[in-house]
């Protein structure tokens, strides 16, 4: 069972974190699937604070977040790490508001999401150190298969797998970049004049592909939207091959997150609709597949 540990002794494991000053004012934040988040006031600082240990079913390793944070700020992409322990990593607060699908579908806001993700795919590896994960989706959904394999959806594996196996030979040979691999709306942070990116949970190197038909899929973009941030990001004209390796890794980014969603029903006890959340995605992934298909 994947167990967040209860909102109580959380904040207690906070308030006794070594590096706050004078007063101390803990707040829980809503949101986190992975993990449990506080917003923290000490006399010298605003930080969100997030506590959480690995989740080896969703192949989350917390040294491998907390470089990819580290990274990211030096990048100039994502707010700095002010302290890291075991199962805990705290960040610089961003005053400022998080993107809504609706706020990515605005054309000059998508350009400046666009700008920020290029930024991170090519800047992070010259400030990344140590070990480095590697996020290939279609392992990913092989390995959640295995995890799903005794669960009352089984019989839907075998359809998906076979799905999956024919939009990873679409995909061909791809570049490598540098992914966050979780580009949910509420991912970016906008303070007023510039966006900044956050959460690293699922950071690796990858195809860039793969970043962009996610952020397609969860800001709900347009076909003409998504052939102008394909034309922006890659500075050319996106042509047959590169339109339809990008579907498939969009096709497989839905059923990647429909994925996440079955294993955490099974697995998870944070307070979230998963079931709800599965269902979504599910509607996704065959819109995408259908599209992908008439290609």
């Amino acid at each position: 069972m994947l167990t967040a540990l209860a909102p109580v002794s959380a904040a207690d494991r906070v308030l006794g974190l070594p590096i706050w000053q004078g007063e101390v004012q803990v707040s829980l934040l809503s949101g986190g699937t992975t993990n449990v988040n506080f917003l923290v006031q000490d006399d010298v600082r605003r930080c969100v604070v997030r506590i959480g240990d690995d989740i080896p079913v969703h192949q989350i390793l917390r040294f491998n977040e907390r470089a990819a944070s580290q990274a990211a700020h030096a990048a100039g992409v994502s707010p700095a790490v002010v302290f890291h322990a075991p199962g805990v990593l705290v960040i610089d607060f961003i005053e400022g508001r998080t993107l809504t699908a609706a706020d990515l579908r605005q054309d000059a806001m998508l350009e400046q999401a666009l700008a920020l993700i290029r930024r991170a795919h090519h800047g992070i590896p010259n400030h990344l150190h140590g070990a480095a994960l590697m996020f290939w989706v279609f392992h990913v959904i092989r390995d959640y298969a295995a995890t799903l394999t005794a669960s009352p959806c089984a019989l839907l594996l075998g359809d998906m797998l076979a799905a999956a196996a024919r939009l990873e030979a679409a995909v061909g040979p791809v570049d490598i970049v540098y992914g966050h691999n979780d580009l949910l709306p509420a991912n970016f942070i906008h303070d007023g004049s510039r966006l900044w990116l956050i959460d690293w949970d699922y950071a690796g190197f990858n195809s860039p592909l793969f970043d962009l038909g996610g952020l397609a899929a969860n800001a709900a973009l347009s076909a003409a939207q998504e052939a102008r941030m394909l034309e922006s990001y890659f500075q050319r004209r996106a042509d047959t091959t590169l339109w339809r390796a990008y579907l498939a890794m969009k096709a497989a980014a839905a059923l990647r997150e429909a994925l996440w969603s079955m294993v955490s029903e099974r697995h998870s006890d944070i307070d979230f609709d998963f079931a709800t959340y599965t269902q979504t995605n599910l509607a996704r992934w065959r819109a995408a597949l259908d599209v992908f298909d008439q290609t």
